[in-house]
């Protein structure tokens, strides 16, 4: 058995991106046993996944010496053949290398001298989307599929709590609003999702959900506490797949550029996403919704977006916005 393993301990959003990969080294190599190596944040939601055999935390941080030696020991003792870093990092190049793994892939950044298989990072220049780019990593080690979609199963039990919680029933229709992001220069702001979240209110026949992390109850309080009262907030609720569950349940989910938006496109909800065009490395063309029938909104300054441009898309796109209550 041919014992594979994969680092990507980045941030959730990011991570979902690499589903693909995962399947890619299932259907290239017979009996192979991948090991994920994730941060512990995503690590419930990686043990989900069908294609993972098992899965290690490794942080998202800055280690010290003695935790990249000790971590590099408990790879060395599960005898790993092949180790790939899809987010490249110091940390984790040499962690591989003293873990004495023969065949070691990634990119030429970050101590890339560790490594004996590389491939040139040329990803600042959003030529493909990220989903591609990890695909063109992976071909490194002779791992393909014809099947690039993210398709991530969930469970709807994972939700029912909280929808009867919310009094939400199964034949609600749902609208989910994710309205921040990690990154400030990419958040839409968020006085015009207020004004969105309240023209929709008076427009759609249903129920408008909010969601995000707990990092994000605590920064935008005064945001949160200043929504109708007709709008759930389910900010800070929710685990990884609970929130999955939520998404899948509702008819679409609007969003800047956020792990939201790519959990939703990865449990085939539509996005209607909000970014910026003028920075290249993180335009919609890299870092868009993956799939079909999504819609991205993009203009070189946020501000210029306004309220009825999401709008006008919403009710051109969507039949369940056509009908004035």
């Amino acid at each position: 058995m041919h014992n594979i393993l994969l680092i990507r301990n980045d941030r959730f959003g990011e991570f979902l991106l690499n589903i693909p990969v995962f399947r890619a080294f299932k259907e290239s190599f017979k009996d192979v046993e991948l090991t994920l190596a994730v941060d512990s944040y995503v690590q419930d939601l990686a043990k989900e996944i069908e294609y993972v055999d098992d899965v290690i935390v490794w942080d998202n941080r800055k280690h010290t010496l003695k935790e990249i030696f000790n971590f590099s020991q408990v790879l060395r003792k599960k005898k790993f053949k092949t180790c790939l870093v899809l987010n490249p990092a110091k940390d984790s190049h040499i962690a591989s290398f003293l873990a004495g793994i023969p065949k070691r892939a990634g990119y030429r950044r970050k101590w890339d001298f560790l490594l004996n298989c590389t491939l040139e990072d040329t990803k600042a220049k959003a030529l493909k989307h990220e989903v591609e780019y990890n695909l063109l990593l992976t071909n490194l080690l002779g791992a393909n599929t014809d099947d690039n979609s993210l398709n991530l199963k969930t469970d709807p039990k994972e939700a029912l709590d909280l929808f009867n919680k919310f009094s939400i029933a199964q034949s609600d229709k749902l609208i989910a609003i994710h309205p921040f992001t990690s990154d400030t220069i990419k958040q839409w702001p968020k006085e015009k999702f207020k004004q969105l979240i309240s023209v929709l209110e008076s427009r759609f026949k249903g129920k408008i959900i909010i969601v995000g992390g707990k990092n994000e109850l605590d920064e935008n309080k005064s945001f949160l506490n200043s929504l109708g009262s007709n709008v759930i907030n389910l900010t800070g609720q929710t685990s990884l797949m609970q929130l999955a569950a939520v998404i899948k349940g509702c008819e679409l989910l609007i969003s800047c550029d956020s792990g939201p938006m790519h959990l939703a496109a990865a449990v085939n909800t539509k996005v209607v996403a909000i970014f910026r065009s003028d920075i290249v490395a993180k335009s919609a063309r890299r870092w868009g919704p993956w799939g079909k029938g999504h819609i991205v909104i993009a203009k070189d300054d946020l501000r210029k977006i306004e309220v009825s441009d999401v709008f006008n898309k919403l009710e051109d796109s969507f039949s369940i916005l056509n009908s004035k209550v």
